[in-house]
């Protein structure tokens, strides 16, 4: 399935190619689309000071195929958001990406509290083994870091940073597999597939997640994530602090339950760490 292309990029794309009349309909546009997007062809062309078979012409210039058409695209991308479109005010340049990550971590540090993290923990303790899904750039990442967090503890853990693979993997399972299934929003169709098709055959779902979204509803333990994200486009997403440290309690509350094991496989590990390369006694594991 082809998605069309965003009628606005089609527009700053092709500008140099227009008309002058056309480009004064293409100005009004980004000036005013809210006004385009609801007046009529004799009112566009009246506000660009052009000829209603300008504004029509425009359309057609614009890949369109007439001014309802064109209308009806600029509609959908002021549904993405108005802050994609236009300039939002500036944060305080760097200091903002610790301020939004402090307020980000406060926030899903009240959410933790009230979670399930004994149900999530009791869940991978007892696991055969342990999978993690991700799909998209920030939970995929972070797939792969429960995956280094928790296989220094000795757990048998596997990430699955991919779209389609953790739906084949999720159909191998049994009941003594646990699946965590990371996804801000809890609506990516892949994520929510898998975890429907893991429980299916017995094995049980932990979400780090959304509350109330699809995927959370095809768990058997949900940690609420809650994302923060600002009209500021420009700031990376601030959720990816927020399911850092939820997978972050889990790999504490893990360590902790099995206090000798871990010390001693934390050990092994630094040893083996230092006799590559080198260094005090106070570098991190493996980061």
């Amino acid at each position: 399935m082809s998605q069309e292309i965003d009628i606005l990029s089609r527009i700053t794309a092709d500008f140099a190619s227009l008309r002058d009349a056309e480009k004064k309909v293409a100005e009004l546009i980004f000036a005013d689309i809210d006004f385009v997007t609801e007046a009529s062809i004799s009112e566009i062309a009246a506000r660009a000071g052009v000829s209603d078979a300008s504004v029509t012409r425009f359309a057609r210039a614009a890949g369109c195929h007439n001014v309802r058409d064109l209308k009806t695209r600029l509609t959908r991308s002021l549904a993405a958001g108005r802050r994609f479109i236009q300039e939002s005010a500036p944060e305080d340049g760097p200091a903002a990406v610790y301020e939004i990550a402090t307020q980000t971590l406060a926030v899903n540090r009240d959410l933790m509290a009230q979670a399930d993290v004994a149900g999530a923990v009791d869940r991978l303790d007892a696991a055969r083994q342990i999978l993690v899904f991700g799909a998209g750039g920030g939970s995929s990442m972070l797939a792969q870091e429960m995956q280094f967090r928790l296989v220094r503890l000795g757990y048998a853990i596997c990430a699955y940073p991919q779209a389609l693979l953790p739906r084949m993997v999720a159909s191998t399972l049994d009941p003594a597999d646990v699946v965590v299934v990371l996804s801000v929003t809890g609506h990516t169709p892949e994520m929510v597939e898998s975890a429907r098709i893991a429980r299916q055959y017995g094995a049980q779902v932990v979400a780090i997640t959304a509350q109330g979204s699809p995927l959370a509803e095809n768990a058997d333990v949900t940690l609420p994530v809650a994302a923060r994200e600002t009209d500021f486009i420009y700031h990376p997403s601030a959720s990816r602090y927020a399911m850092l440290a939820a997978i972050d309690v889990l790999a504490l509350e893990l360590a902790l339950r099995h206090r000798e094991r871990s010390r001693d496989k934390l050990r092994r590990l630094k040893l083996t760490l230092d006799a590559h390369r080198g260094g005090d006694n106070r570098q991190p594991l493996g980061d």
